[in-house]
């Protein structure tokens, strides 16, 4: 597998040049490509019709953020023997306000948002990994390819709906898993844990209404109760 990913990496980029790079080909056999929106469309068009290529069906598209891409706050090399020693500095998207700005301000310069697509070629038994990373973390676009393969017309639907990526030429873009009324993009690492607006169904009115949030954020570390005689005071 690995050598007809390598032979595969090989194809595209002679067949594309200067359009792909070749992220990966050895994570379990399957090669991984990047290309840039600008050319997705016409590379994925290729992909579908070119009988060398063949990928006839779109398994998934996903949406990705970027953003604090590496940055975990629970690898730490100076531990204690007891006790809860790590998780003390809130770097973490959802530990606090604070904490979320410096994760997505930490990004490190590259595009924020990308788009992932799982492609299956059936009658070449080849599997091709293709990452479109959007231009503007502000207004992510990337070209839709519901013309191409009809399965991504949900796909892309859903990538909208929770990670804000807009499909330039999607027939019908609008949110597909959350409410109509839904504020923001609930997969965006900035995206607060308790959320923005709570939403209840008013008997009265006979209809939902939307209200602001009345929990209070909390911190993600797990809290360890231990009984034993260290613990238990004198009487």
């Amino acid at each position: 597998m690995k050598k007809s990913a390598e032979h595969h990496a090989e194809l595209l980029s002679i067949r594309f040049p200067g359009m792909l790079s070749v992220v990966d080909s050895a994570t379990v056999g399957q090669l991984t490509v990047e290309i840039s929106p600008d050319h997705s469309h016409a590379i994925f068009e290729s992909l579908r019709e070119d009988p060398e290529c063949c990928y006839e069906q779109l398994i998934d598209i996903a949406g990705v953020d970027y953003s604090a891409y590496g940055v975990a706050e629970w690898a730490t090399d100076d531990t204690t023997s007891r006790g809860f020693s790590r998780g003390v500095i809130e770097c973490a998207p959802g530990r606090s306000a604070g904490s979320v700005q410096c994760a997505v301000d930490g990004c490190s310069g590259a595009s924020r948002f990308a788009a992932v697509y799982q492609l299956l070629s059936v009658s070449r038994n080849e599997r091709l990994r293709v990452r479109v990373f959007a231009k503007d973390d502000d207004l992510p676009v990337i070209p839709s390819v519901t013309d191409i393969w009809a399965s991504a017309n949900w796909y892309e639907r859903e990538a909208f709906d929770l990670f804000g990526i807009v499909f330039e030429g999607h027939p019908d873009l609008r949110r597909i898993l959350t409410d109509y009324g839904f504020v923001g993009f609930p997969f965006r690492k900035d995206f607060p844990l308790i959320g923005n607006v709570e939403m209840r169904y008013d008997g009265e009115r006979g209809r939902v209404v939307y209200e602001p949030v009345s929990i209070e954020p909390r911190v993600l570390v797990p809290r360890v109760i231990r009984r034993d005689h260290r613990y238990i005071a004198e009487s």
